[in-house]
C-alpha cells in the first residue's frame, strides 16, 4: 500500500515534469542568451539611485536575468556592494524571480494564460508596491547597516554565480551573438542555471506529486474556505506566502505546487501570492540574516510579505471584475501521463538543444566553472581572468567575474 502510494506520487511528478520540459528548457536558453550579451557591471551602473528610472531599469534587467532565487539574492547582494541602492538591488533581486522568461512559459503550460497575465501584472505590481514600502519606511541608517553588514562578505548560497559575468559586450550584436564565444558563453550560463536550479525543481515536484496524490481536495477546500466565496478571496492571499514560506521551494518549483493548490480551490489571488513569495523561504531568510544582518532580514520578511500579500489580493480582485479569473477545474499535468502529441515532440528537440549545450559546456572548462560557483566571491580573483583559446573559445578565465579595469 505505502509502496503504491510512493510509486503514484513519482508518477504525479513525472508527469508534470514532463509537461513542463520544453517551456523549462526554452526559458533557461533565452535567459542564458541575456546573460551572454549584458554585463553585470554595467547593470550596477544603472542601479545608483532608488529613482523611478534606476528602478524601472532594475526590473527589466532583473527580467532578463537568471530565476534562481539563491542566486538572485546573491546578485542582488554584488549588486549592492558594487554601488546600487538597496531598493534598486531589491527590486532586480524580485524581478529576476518573478517575471523571468521560465516562469512565465511553465505559468502558461500548467495553469493557462490568465495566470501568466496575472503573474506579469501582479509582479509589477507588486514592485510599485515594495518601491513605495521602502520609500515610506526605509530609513538611511537601515541602508548603512545593511551596507556594513553586506561588505563583510559572509557567505550564503550561489556566492560564485554572483560573482561570475561571462557577457561579451565587444563588438556588434549579431557577431557577438553568432560567434563561438557567445556559443560557449550561453551552455555555460544555460547549465549553470540549470545546476542552480535542478534541486528546487525537483523537490517542488516531488512535493506537488505527493500533495497531488496523497491529500484529498476535501482537505484542501475546507482549508481555503471555499464555501466562504469572499473570505476566501481575503484568506488566499493572506495564507498563500506563507504556505510558500514553509514550503522550502523556490524558484520555478513552486509552480507545480501552486498548480495543487489551485487544484484543491485556493483562491485566483492566492495562487499568485503564493509564486510571489519563493524569497521569503526560510532559508533564503536565513541568508538575508547573514547578508544584512538579523533587523533587515526581519524589516524584509514584512515589507516583501506586505507587497506579496497585497499584489495578490489586487491582482486577484482586478481579474475577477474583469470576467477573465478562470473556473477551478483539474490541472491536466496532474491526471494525464506522457503521449505522442507536440509536447513530446517538443521535449525530444529541447533534449538534443541541452545535449549539444551539453557538449560545448564540457568541451570548454564548464565543470572547473561549476567548481568555481561554490567559491567564495573574493577567491574568484586567483583565477586568470586573460586566457583565450585561439578559437575564439571561453576558458576558465572568461567564467571569472570581469573587473573593472580588467
Amino acid at each position: 500500500m505505502i509502496v503504491q502510494a510512493v510509486l503514484n506520487a513519482l508518477a504525479s511528478a513525472f508527469d508534470m515534469l514532463w509537461e513542463v520540459l520544453w517551456p523549462l528548457a526554452l526559458g533557461f536558453i533565452l535567459s542564458a542568451i541575456v546573460q551572454t550579451l549584458v554585463s553585470r557591471n554595467a547593470v550596477a551602473r544603472t542601479l545608483g539611485s532608488d529613482s523611478p528610472r534606476s528602478l524601472g531599469f532594475a526590473t527589466l534587467l532583473g527580467a532578463a536575468s537568471s530565476s534562481c532565487s539563491y542566486a538572485a539574492v546573491a546578485i542582488a547582494r554584488s549588486l549592492f556592494r558594487k554601488g546600487a541602492s538597496f531598493p534598486a538591488a531589491m527590486v532586480f533581486e524580485f524581478a529576476s524571480t518573478n517575471l523571468v522568461f521560465e516562469l512565465g512559459l511553465i505559468l502558461l503550460i500548467l495553469l493557462g494564460w490568465p495566470f501568466l497575465g496575472a503573474e506579469f501584472a501582479g509582479g509589477i505590481l507588486m514592485i510599485v508596491i515594495l518601491a513605495l514600502l521602502f520609500r515610506w519606511t526605509l530609513r538611511q541608517p537601515m541602508v548603512d547597516e545593511a551596507r556594513r553588514h553586506a561588505q563583510r562578505g559572509l557567505r550564503g548560497r550561489m556566492e560564485g554565480h554572483a560573482a561570475m559575468d561571462m557577457a561579451i559586450t565587444e563588438g556588434p550584436f549579431l557577431r557577438r551573438l553568432v560567434s563561438g564565444r557567445a556559443f560557449t558563453a550561453i551552455s555555460h550560463n544555460f547549465w549553470s542555471d540549470v545546476t542552480a536550479v535542478w534541486t528546487d525543481i525537483g523537490l517542488g515536484l516531488l512535493i506537488a506529486g505527493a500533495l497531488a496524490v496523497w491529500v484529498p481536495n476535501s482537505f484542501w477546500q475546507g482549508f481555503f474556505l471555499t464555501n466562504h466565496p469572499v473570505l476566501s478571496e481575503i484568506w488566499g492571499p493572506l495564507i498563500g506566502p506563507l504556505i510558500s514560506l514553509l514550503s522550502f521551494v523556490c524558484s520555478v518549483g513552486n509552480v507545480p505546487l501552486a498548480a495543487v493548490l489551485w487544484n484543491g480551490g485556493i483562491s485566483f489571488g492566492g495562487v499568485i501570492a503564493f509564486i510571489f513569495a519563493d524569497l521569503i523561504i526560510i532559508p533564503i531568510l536565513n541568508i538575508y540574516r547573514k547578508y544584512y544582518g538579523r533587523r533587515i532580514a526581519l524589516y524584509l520578511l514584512g515589507v516583501s510579505y506586505a507587497a506579496m500579500a497585497l499584489a495578490g489580493l489586487l491582482i486577484g480582485l482586478l481579474f475577477k471584475v474583469l470576467g477573465i479569473v478562470p473556473a477551478h477545474h483539474a490541472v491536466i499535468a496532474l491526471q494525464t501521463g506522457p503521449t505522442l502529441n507536440y509536447t513530446t515532440v517538443l521535449n525530444v528537440i529541447f533534449l538534443a538543444v541541452m545535449a549539444l549545450l551539453g557538449w560545448r559546456f564540457l568541451r570548454t572548462g564548464g565543470i572547473e566553472m561549476l567548481r568555481m560557483m561554490e567559491m567564495p566571491a573574493e577567491e574568484h580573483a586567483h583565477h586568470d581572468h586573460s586566457g583565450h583559446h585561439g578559437d575564439g573559445e571561453l576558458t576558465s578565465g572568461d567564467a571569472a567575474p570581469h573587473h573593472p579595469g580588467h
